[in-house]
This record gives structure tokens, sequence and C-alpha cells, in this order.
């Protein structure tokens, strides 16, 4: 079996010389790194993860268990000794050997894809002990999960799972093959880079790190990302209301105002044009209005729902129907914007105005009862904790929320970008996709909490009612004809959780669509992809499970079916509207002034 000694490089005087010169390059970017660390502005502890009351509850609750029933115990323990045990056996036999006996039985991981991980006595000793070690963390989590309410078993299983996939061996140095051969091939360059990278990424972040997962330079909104043609029309403290240029020479009636959600910027419906859901409606011959939401900074944190739904949904509604001359729109809301066109439906009804003709919901959460996998993050400690830090910011801050959502797919989001980074001294990849995933908003500090305790946590839309402006806002208001579009593998917005919401809205025309892939590639899904397909059900009465074991799966986009749908509801043909009108002249071109407005900035 062939070792790693075999096929290393040979290292000169001369090699080893610019490996000690770029080490002392490593410690001047380790001042700088001490440096950013020592002026990073502290944040709520409870915010990076739960309180220690869920660690001594689990704890009490393994012993218990191993105190009614010690033989399960000792069977563990005597189980992870004698694997430990065996490991450093075949690692010493290995070493005797010069090499290391392929296992076909252990489960393949792309992270110990470096042929290394199986042939080198040292990292496959160090592999196969941190999966025994990842075992034993998994089976004692399991012994401890029956004494625990369901929220907390969650909440110990994510955390727990967390901690293991922190702990592999390929996030740190001394322990990642790819890592120290790119070290040593480079003369030490790539962590000279890679250090780079990290002091910059927590330079600007004040301190906190977030991983960039793209290449910002290779970016710019309005000339490869966010360029459909079209116009802001209307502009407020809250948001600018673009209106896209006609590329028919008749358009529907009834125009189309799309909300997008204020987390992320709205150009993830227009990144380019191949996938551009915001130019493929124009070119279906609709008159498109999208709202581009502020970025706020402290001085917005007494801004709430009633304002994103005053100052936005009403005030772009309005405008419009004064641009288009109409009575009604069809309104799309997107994730939070979905929940918040459901709040304004209800808030209309009970109004009596009927400005909406229907609703489509992309991702929409409403019926917060299930938490799916946000349950650690929407239990009273960590909320606490983000209450107390919008106190003092004014702001939910961006790097929170999207910290938060990459730690739902950590190896994804965060520890194989930071390796590539940090470790092995690449810049992020040109991706379109990662860049607005690093584009984020900060939230104000009135609105979050709303948002937050209202509706995640005491669900009360579907219960109770929301108050709000004078009102107490409830799903069964809801009686537009709608569609909602969900996504198969969503993991922020579960299918069966929105499937769950449309059931208890008031409307007697309800679509429901499950599209195939997660939360962004299920909507971005044009049809001349030919990707995902979906799933349509017309009978909601039973649960999720009946709903998809009876639907029809049809191969493509949805986009087609839900045109088709819209076009019902649109009214006749009418000529091409060039954005704005003499009330309303255009202010500046697509994609506008607020979307180029960073959080950090």
């Amino acid at each position: 079996m062939t070792t790693s000694q075999d096929t290393a490089p040979e290292l000169t005087g001369e090699h080893i010389d610019r490996l000690k010169e770029n080490m002392a390059k490593v410690e001047i970017l380790s001042k700088r790194l001490v440096e950013v660390m020592a002026h990073k502005t502290p944040h709520s502890p409870a915010l990076d993860g739960p309180n220690q009351e869920l660690f001594a509850r689990a704890a009490t609750a393994y012993w218990n268990d191993a105190i009614h029933n010690p033989a399960k115990l000792w069977e563990q323990q005597i189980e992870f000794w004698g694997k430990s045990v065996m490991n450093f056996a075949e690692a010493q036999q290995a070493l005797a050997k010069g090499g290391v006996e392929a296992d076909e039985d252990t489960p393949r991981d792309r992270r110990f894809s470096n042929p290394m991980w199986d042939n080198n006595p040292y990292f496959h000793f160090v592999k196969q002990q941190y999966q025994t070690n990842a075992k034993a963390i998994a089976q004692a989590v399991e012994t401890a999960k029956h004494d625990l309410e369901p929220n907390d078993q969650r909440r110990l299983a994510y955390f727990s799972q967390q901690i293991i996939d922190m702990m592999a061996p390929t996030n740190f140095l001394a322990t990642n093959p790819d890592a120290l051969e790119r070290a040593v091939e480079t003369e030490g360059q790539s962590l000279v880079k890679g250090l780079e990278n990290l002091v910059a990424d927590l330079e600007a972040n004040d301190g906190e790190l977030v991983v960039r997962l793209a290449d910002e330079s290779a970016f710019e909104l309005g000339s490869n990302v966010a360029t459909t043609p079209g116009e802001v029309v209307y502009r407020n403290r809250m948001m600018e209301l673009i209106q896209y240029s006609p590329v028919t020479e008749t358009v529907h009636e009834t125009p189309i105002v799309l909300f997008p959600p204020w987390i992320n910027k709205f150009y993830i419906l227009d990144l380019k044009a191949q996938n551009s859901l915001i130019k493929w409606v124009t070119e279906q011959g609709y008159t498109l209005f999208v709202v581009s939401w502020v970025n706020p900074k402290a001085e917005l944190a007494d801004v709430g729902m009633e304002d994103y739904i005053q100052d936005g949904f009403l005030t772009a509604i309005e405008t419009a129907k004064e641009i288009c001359k109409v009575k009604q729109v069809n309104a799309v809301g997107y994730c939070i914007a979905g929940t918040t066109l459901n709040l304004t439906l209800s808030l209309l009804k009970q109004r009596g105005d009927k400005s909406i003709k229907s609703a489509t919901f992309f991702t929409t959460l409403t019926d917060f009862s299930e938490q799916g996998e946000f349950t650690p993050f929407l239990q009273d400690d960590f909320i606490d904790g983000i209450e107390e830090q919008v106190g003092k910011d004014g702001i939910l801050r961006s790097w929170v929320i999207g910290r938060t959502m990459s730690f739902l797919r950590s190896n994804d989001l965060i520890y194989t970008p930071a390796i590539r980074s940090y470790m092995l001294g690449e810049t992020p990849p040109a991706f379109d996709l990662l860049y607005w995933n690093g584009d984020g908003s900060n939230l104000p500090a009135k609105m979050a909490m709303q948002y937050l305790r209202g509706l995640c946590q005491r669900n009360e839309f579907v219960t109770d009612g929301y108050e709000l402006m004078g009102h107490k806002l409830h799903i069964s208001d809801v009686d537009v004809p709608l569609v909602a579009i969900t996504c198969q593998t969503d993991h922020i917005a579960a299918w069966k959780d929105c499937y769950r919401g449309v059931q208890k809205a008031g409307s007697r025309s309800k679509t429901f669509v499950v599209s195939e892939s997660g939360h962004i590639a299920g909507i971005v899904n044009p049809p001349s992809k030919k990707k995902y397909g979906h799933y349509l059900n017309p009978d909601l009465k039973g649960d999720a499970e009946t709903w998809m074991n009876e639907a029809d799966y049809h191969a493509g986009s949805w986009w087609p079916m839900w045109e088709a749908w819209l076009k019902k509801r649109s009214g006749k043909q009418v000529p091409a509207r060039e954005p704005g009108d003499s009330k309303h002249p255009p202010l500046s071109p697509a994609p506008g002034t607020y979307v180029s407005v960073k959080a950090s900035g």
C-alpha cells in the first residue's frame, strides 16, 4: 500500500526558507486578528446557543437512565472503549506494515475524500476515532431524550449534532490532510492567504465570524445581476416600488404586485436572464411591480409589522392601482412577505377593501404550531437573547439571521466554505446565488419581536387572532382565490406546515403546489431548465401525507401552471404600460438604490 511519504515533495533549504517567510507573515496577520477580536462588540451569549439548563436537564436524564438501567450504560461504554482500543491497535498495525487496508464497510463521507484518510495510518486513525466518538455522542443523546419534553429532545439532538459537526477533524489544520498538503505545496502561502481571508471576514462584520461564500468583486447590481429593465416609481422610508418595463405590445389589465421577503434582497428573483422570474413574468404580458425593502439601521428601531403593512403593502398596492388606473391587483408574497400578505388580506377583509383580486404565496408559513428545524431557535432562551440584543442595537443584525440559517446546514454553509477559505487559502467562488445569500438585511427591533413572539411562538394568527392596527387579524379572513407554492425539501418553510396553514384559510378557491427541491431552487425554477417537477392535488381535505399520496406529479417547472391560473384572474388585454405616470415619474432605474445598501454599512 502506498503511503503519503512516497509522494511527498522534497523540501530543499530554499523551500524551508520561503516557508519560514510565510510563517512570519502569518504572525503579523495574527496580530491583526487579535486586534479585531479585541474590539469586537459583545452580544448576548444566548445568541450563541442554548443555556446551560438544557444540558443540565439532559445530563440528569442520562444519569437517571443509568441508575435504572446500568447494564445499558456499561454496554455503551464498553462498546466505546473497545472500539477506541481497536482503532488504536489497527493504527499501530498499519504503521508496522507501512499502510492501511481499505475499509469497504465505512460509510462514504465527502469530507473524507482525500485518499490519505484511507491509506495513511495517522489520518485513518483520526477518522475512525472521530466516527466512533460521533456514534457515542448520538447514543448518549438518544438515552437522555426519553425523559425530556419534545421541544427539548429536538434541541438536544440539534445542538449535539452541531458539536459532532464542529469537532470533525477536517475543521482543524493538524488533522486536515488537504490543508497540510496545500501548505507544503505553496510553501505556506495558502495559510497566509487563508488568514488574510479570515481577518477580512472578521473586520467586515465587527469581529463576528461570518464566512464569505462568494467573491463579491465578481458581481455588480444592475450590471450582471438584477438586470431586468424597469424604474423606481415610488419611494418612502420603507421601500422602493419598481415597475418593470413591458416587453409585449399588450398586457393584462390587472397588474401584479410582488412582495419579496425583507430578510434578503429581492433580486433572488432576478439573478440573471436565464432564471429570472421577474423577466419571465413580463414576457408573459403582465405589468409587474416589485417592492425593494429598505435595509434598516437603528433609527428604524420602532418600525413594526404595522409599518410594513401600511407603508409597504398597502402603499405599494395603492400606487400600482393609481398608475394602472385599476381597482384591483394580483398580489404575490414570498416567505415572511407571504405571511404578512396574509395579515394584510385579513385587515382588508375586515375593512371591506377588495383591492386584492387574488393572492399567490411562495413558501409561506401561517401556522407555526410545528416549528420543525427552527425549534432550537424559537425557545425563550434564544428569543430572550435576541430581545436583549435588539434592545441595545435597535435592529436584529443580518449576521444573526444569516448565521442561524447557515447552522441548519452547517457542513455546507459554514465548515466547508471556512476550510476552503481559511485553511486552503482559496478565493470564494463567483457564484451569484451565494453572492445573494451573503447580501442580507437587518430587521427593525420592534418588527422582529412582533414576528418572533406573536406569530412564531404564540401562533396567534391561526389561534386567538393577531392584534394589529386596531384589528384582531385571523387566517379565516383570507378569502380571496389563492395559490400556494411550496417546496418539497424546504428546511425553512416545510411544505407540510405550509399546507396546514392553507387548509385554515377562509378562501373557497385554493390551489396547493409542491415543487421539487428547496426554499430557493424550488421557486427559482425556470421552464427552460426542465429540472424540477411539481405535485398537484385539488383535494385539501385530508392531512399532508394523504394529499401527497394522492397527488399527481407533473414534470417541469410550476411557472406555466401558475401563469395559466393567474391569466384567468388578470382581465382583458390593454396597451403596454411604460413605468410610472405624471404623478409617479421614474426616480431611478431598476434595481433602484435601496437594494445596494449593505447590512454592515
